[in-house]
């Protein structure tokens, strides 16, 4: 996109952009900061991507009624390239998160919690009263949280990550539900520098943010989108109405830290010895620390580490999540990962398949065979 273009894109929506030096990138603490990578031998997590259900199945033989896929047998033979979803569809998560009102309500309902959340702890800074960080120190563990200190003259600040927290990414989205395959770092590299103006704001983040600036409370933003790309993403959150955004001030992106990496804490702490981090808010876990993606840590763990005694409390007072069913670290698990045995449940009234009565169907009249019904992926 051309400068010219820009401005005039700018002029419209209403937004305008800081101008001067761009304040040097502060020291980090990148010890103890783990890429994702490393978690999952992947691409980040935390960014979209395009495996649809019919190239998880392709590697496995069939299975039988009733057994799960995961427990079908890997198949010896060739596997068949994935087959195109039908055109036009769109997979049931993304149907929910960028079209149903019930997504759009779930964001609302967050972002009005963060608002009261932030006028409140507002209130209480511009007062002299003590404010407390919600990111965890590096020394701390989930079952042991403990929180940076704040400055006296720290100003409050409220992180959030971008991706399908801040900017729902319609363009991209909608290209991927007509694909298949594994997903493509390049493609997605180039949706970061050419898809700006395929963006929308999440529900409820506007008043938020406005919220948050009228409250002195500094709004930065910390994404895995690349540091090289760090233009564009700028030109993407003006236009959806959330600038002013300077690189390395209020806003920071993977590769900024000396890590390198897919993990956010070390960009957490850079931003916490400049703000003091009253509220941070994301769509995965790793967007509130990078301890619950730990290696080996199953869902039911997750799960739990989210309910703790000493965590519990954090969620709607300080840690805010948004809605994701399309992508991203919460997407995994088996039926006994999701579903403990001891919750399980056979229905009493279920006729066994060898009970049935042996039956000659009848063959119907050109009438009255229906209409083939969509096929659903």
């Amino acid at each position: 996109m051309t400068r010219g273009r820009l401005a005039l894109l700018m002029l419209l929506v209403g937004s305008t952009v800081n101008s001067g030096c761009v304040a040097a990138a502060v020291p980090v603490l990148a010890a103890g900061a783990i890429g994702k990578k490393q978690f999952f031998g992947k691409k980040d997590e935390d960014l979209p991507s395009a495996t649809p259900p019919a190239v998880a199945a392709a590697s496995v033989q069939a299975a039988p009624a009733g057994i799960p896929a995961s427990d079908a047998i890997p198949s010896s033979g060739p596997v068949a390239a994935p087959t195109p979803p039908p055109p036009g569809t769109v997979p049931p998560g993304m149907q929910y998160l960028y079209g149903s009102g019930e997504a759009s309500a779930v964001s609302i309902q967050a972002y009005l919690s963060l608002t009261d959340f932030l006028v409140a702890r507002g209130g209480d800074f511009a007062v002299g009263h003590p404010i407390s960080s919600v990111v965890l120190a590096p020394d701390a563990t989930l079952d042991a949280p403990k929180f940076l200190k704040c400055g006296p003259r720290q100003r409050p600040a409220v992180v959030l990550d971008i991706d399908e927290t801040a900017l729902l990414n319609l363009g991209y989205e909608a290209d991927d539900s007509q694909r298949s395959g594994a997903y493509d770092q390049k493609r997605w590299d180039r949706w970061e520098a050419s898809g700006v103006t395929a963006v929308d704001p999440v529900p409820g983040v506007l008043d938020a943010v406005r919220a948050a600036r009228a409250s002195g409370i500094e709004v930065v933003f910390n994404s895995n989108r690349a540091s090289a790309n760090a233009a564009a993403t700028i030109d993407a959150l003006t236009l959806a109405g959330l600038g002013p955004v300077v690189h390395f001030q209020n806003l920071w992106l993977k590769g900024d830290d000396a890590s390198g990496g897919s993990g956010k804490d070390a960009r957490r702490w850079a931003i916490s010895a400049k703000y003091c981090v009253i509220a941070m808010v994301g769509d995965q876990l790793g967007d509130f620390s990078d301890l619950f993606n730990l290696p080996g840590t199953t869902p039911a763990q997750r799960r739990a580490q989210t309910n703790s005694p000493k965590l519990r409390m954090l969620w709607g007072h300080g840690w805010f999540v948004l809605p994701n069913p399309v992508y991203g670290t919460a997407l995994k698990g088996d039926i006994d990962d999701v579903f403990p045995k001891d919750r399980r449940w056979t229905d009493p009234g279920a006729q066994p398949i060898s009970a049935a009565p042996p039956s000659t169907p009848s063959v119907p009249t050109p009438a009255e065979v229906p209409a083939s019904p969509a096929v659903k992926k």
